[in-house]
C-alpha cells in the first residue's frame, strides 16, 4: 500500500510506500528537501502539513508542542497513514548526486589530537562517487547500525573521502578506531546525505561556525570554494575546549593568510593554564556576536552539537540574520547501550 503525498509549495506529487518516511520517498524520486540528522533531533526538516494523518517512526524531538499543534511536522520521522497535502520547501537536487551503498577501504590513519582520529577512505576505482562539500555519510556497521560522519574533503575525481572521528567514550565505532582498525581494513557506507552544502546563488558574505569535529564539512566548504576561486567574503569560527583540541589550526591560518576573503578566529571554551591564550574564549557563537552587531547582510553555516544550533538560532535571530539565511548540521556523538 502507498500513500500520495503533494506538496502545495511546489506543485510535486510523490508516492510514499508503507513504513516509508516523506523524505526517503522524496530522496528516491530526486526531491530533496532540507534535512540533516534524519533522527528527529535538529528541525532542518520541518515543514507544515495542510491535510491528511502522519505517525512518526520515532517521537520528533526537534517539533514543540506549540509547533505540533499550529501543523508541523518532520519529514525524516513522518509516515503517512493517507493522502496528505504538505507545505515544504524544496531545492533544486542534482540528477549526478545519487545515494547509493559503497565498499571503501582504509588508506591511511592520522591521529591529529587525543581524541580526534582522521581517516583517509580509499574507493572503488571502478565506481564513481559523486557528492556536494558539507554532505556526510553512514558508515554501516556489522550489526546493521550506522554512525554519521560529514566529509570534510571537497569531491574531486579519484580523491579519497577524509573523515574527522572523535573517540566517544563506549562509543562502538569510535573505539574501534582508535585501538583496532588499521590501514586497508575493509568498510562499506551510504550517502551522500544532507543539505548543508554552500548556497551558491548568493555573494553574502558567509560566517562559518564549527564545533569541535563540525570542522570537517566546514573545511570542504571552504576547500571547494578556494577551489572554484571564489571572491566571496568567508569569516570562520572554530570553537573547542582548549588550544590542543585545534587539530588543523596551521592548515587554518595558512588559508586565511593567502586568501584575503577568508577570516580565521579560533575560539576556546575552557583554555588550560598553560595555553597562554590571548585569542578569543567563551562559546563561539559568542565569539560571532562580539564581532558582528548587525548579522542582517550575511548568511550562517553552522556545524557542531544542539546545544551550539540552538544558541545560534536564538541569538544570531535577534542580531537581525533572517530565518533562511542559516544553515545548519547538528549533530550528536552515538553512545552504545
Amino acid at each position: 500500500m502507498s500513500f500520495s503525498v503533494h506538496n502545495r509549495k511546489s506543485g510535486k506529487r510523490i508516492e510514499v510506500e508503507a513504513d516509508e518516511t516523506i523524505l526517503d520517498a522524496g530522496l528516491r524520486n530526486s526531491i530533496v528537501f532540507p534535512y540533516s540528522c534524519r533522527g528527529g533531533t535538529c528541525g532542518t526538516c520541518k515543514a507544515r502539513l495542510i491535510s491528511g494523518r502522519v505517525e512518526y517512526t520515532h517521537p520528533p524531538q526537534a517539533l514543540s508542542d506549540a509547533e505540533r499543534e499550529a501543523g508541523d511536522i518532520l519529514l525524516c520521522q513522518a509516515v503517512p497513514l493517507d493522502d496528505v497535502e504538505i507545505e515544504a520547501t524544496e531545492l533544486a537536487a542534482s540528477a549526478e548526486i545519487q545515494i547509493k551503498i559503497m565498499p571503501c577501504r582504509v588508506s591511511a590513519m592520522e591521529r591529529v589530537a587525543h581524541d580526534v582520529m582522521v581517516l583517509r577512505l580509499k574507493l572503488p576505482a571502478s565506481q564513481e562517487f559523486r557528492y556536494l562539500a558539507g554532505q556526510y555519510i553512514d558508515i554501516l556497521l556489522r550489526d546493521g547500525r550506522r554512525r554519521s560522519f560529514s566529509m570534510a574533503s571537497r569531491p574531486q575525481s579519484g580523491q579519497e573521502l577524509e573523515l574527522h572521528v572523535r573517540h566517544v567514550p563506549e562509543g562502538q565505532f569510535s573505539t574501534r578506531v582508535f585501538e583496532s582498525m588499521k590501514v586497508k581494513d575493509l568498510m562499506r557506507f551510504q550517502g551522500p546525505f544532507g543539505t548543508f552544502f554552500l548556497r551558491e546563488d548568493s555573494e553574502r558574505p558567509a560566517i562559518l561556525v564549527a564545533g569541535g569535529t563540525g570542522l570537517a564539512p566546514i573545511k570542504a566548504v571552504l576547500d571547494q570554494a578556494i577551489a572554484d576561486g571564489s571572491t566571496r567574503e568567508f569569516h570562520l569560527f572554530w570553537g573547542v575546549r582548549a588550544r590542543r583540541d585545534l587539530y588543523m589550526d596551521e592548515l587554518l591560518a595558512a588559508w586565511a593568510e593567502r586568501h584575503d576573503n577568508l577570516r580565521y578566529t579560533p575560539v576556546l571554551s575552557e583554555p588550560a593554564a598553560d595555553d597562554a591564550w590571548d585569542g578569543e574564549s567563551g562559546f563561539v557563537h559568542e565569539a560571532v556576536l562580539r564581532h558582528y552587531d548587525d548579522l542582517a547582510a550575511h548568511e550562517v553555516y553552522a556545524c557542531g552539537p544542539p546545544v551550539m544550533i540552538d544558541a545560534a538560532k536564538t541569538h544570531f535571530t535577534a542580531r537581525g540574520l533572517p530565518a533562511g539565511r542559516l544553515f545548519y548540521d547538528s549533530f550528536e556523538f552515538a553512545v552504545d547501550d
